[in-house]
């Protein structure tokens, strides 16, 4: 039996990871190891570890982080303690292979241990593009670390390729996001609304907005540009979720905050889970803001995304997604077209890119062939 482990290390994450880690854990040759860190440990980010548990998994390893700071010397303290917790997990675990998605600074430390301990990675999700984010660069440093890449498109695959990864390596199995919502059990609106409160009872919008890392000292002001604009779109509600745990989150949700005690027509939660969350995409008018999740998921239910600034520059797009600017008239211009019902309609004609054929089954399948064959963490770049 092989050992396999899964880091998590954020609540969209380990949505997105759930049915790969049900594949593990029921099938014969594979033992899940489960290693938890980050944000589900921290209050302040709703305590997700409890979803966790909640969901029957057993949570092997705890590693925390102290997500005391947002500031560029204070998230390094947290990586640096993160690592120290990870060499010691890595040392007792006895793992055979290692499950990294995508490209947060607390993944990247965990590949950085797992280089150390000469584990073998296999990365999601790599091969995509976010140029106004730190993360771009830490996604591609973690696929030079990685010895297997599970791509979410084509396209994706390609880039990878073109970065020098042997091809035997790559394979292209379409997005884990887009097969949970193929899989989930949905939430009725009656049920929304019973557990989350009236605003989902009346036409709403669901807003995720993160920073903008490479802008530095950015968000405040562009954020308060997006929340003039949906200030007069009295005839919304507006359901935020809070931002990730990056440089300048904490601004963002302080602003979140003060912006929902003062209409009512709004509310705010640290996390709605991964039925919650999509079961709100399913049923809401449009998603705004700026997470990889309007780009991913939301196109699957044929809704329009208003994916605002830099942060998801470079990323393929479904026809459902409206791009703009920083700007209040930027914005403004985009709701107005989004929201118009030629747009809407036109909507439901359009195609998710990201969408694959049982994707965690694909992923496991190749897994266990590459551990039956023997994965080889020596790789040889191959010049284009």
């Amino acid at each position: 039996m092989y050992r396999v482990g899964v880091v998590t290390g954020t609540r969209a994450e380990y949505g997105l990871l759930k049915p790969l880690m049900e594949k593990i854990e029921k099938d014969c040759e594979l033992e899940l190891c489960l290693i938890v860190t980050g944000a589900h440990l921290e209050e302040k980010f709703g305590y997700t570890c409890r979803e966790i548990m909640e969901d029957g998994y057993s949570v092997f390893y705890r590693v925390p982080m102290d997500l005391k700071s947002d500031t560029p010397e204070g998230i390094c303290v947290s990586m640096g303690k993160e690592l120290t917790g990870l060499a010691e997990v890595y040392g007792q675990a006895g793992l055979d292979l290692l499950f990294l998605l995508g490209d947060r600074y607390e993944t990247l430390v965990a590949a950085i241990a797992a280089m150390m301990f000469r584990v073998p990675i296999a990365h999601l999700h790599g091969g995509e593009i976010t140029e106004g984010a730190v993360d771009d660069a830490v996604r591609h440093s973690i696929s030079k670390m990685s010895a297997l890449h599970f791509t979410s498109t084509e396209n994706y695959a390609r880039r990878l390729r073109q970065m020098g990864e042997e091809p035997e390596r790559v394979w292209n199995v379409g997005a884990l996001g887009v097969e949970n919502i193929k899989r989930i059990p949905y939430l009725t609106r009656d049920e929304l609304c019973g557990r989350y409160g009236p605003l989902f009872a009346e036409p709403y919008i669901l807003v995720t907005y993160h920073p903008v890392t490479l802008e530095i000292n950015k968000a405040k002001l562009q954020f308060e540009e997006f929340l003039r604009v949906i200030s007069r779109r009295e005839e919304y509600n507006f359901i935020f979720t809070y931002a990730n745990a990056d440089m300048e989150g904490d601004e963002i949700n302080r602003l979140i905050d003060q912006y929902v005690e003062k209409h009512e027509k709004a509310c705010a939660f640290k996390s709605l889970g991964q039925v919650g969350y999509l079961s709100a995409l399913r049923y809401a008018c449009c998603v705004a803001g700026n997470s990889s999740s309007g780009i991913i998921e939301a196109p699957s239910f044929h809704i329009p995304t208003i994916n605002i600034g830099n942060r998801q520059k470079g990323r393929e797009c479904s026809g459902t997604v409206v791009s703009c600017g920083n700007s209040e008239k930027e914005i403004e211009k985009a709701f107005a077209y989004a929201l118009g019902k030629a747009f809407i309609d036109r909507c439901k004609e359009y195609s998710n890119p990201y969408e694959g054929e049982n994707t965690s089954d694909r992923i496991v399948e190749v897994t266990k062939a590459a551990l039956n064959r023997g994965i080889t963490i020596k790789k040889s770049f191959m010049d284009m």
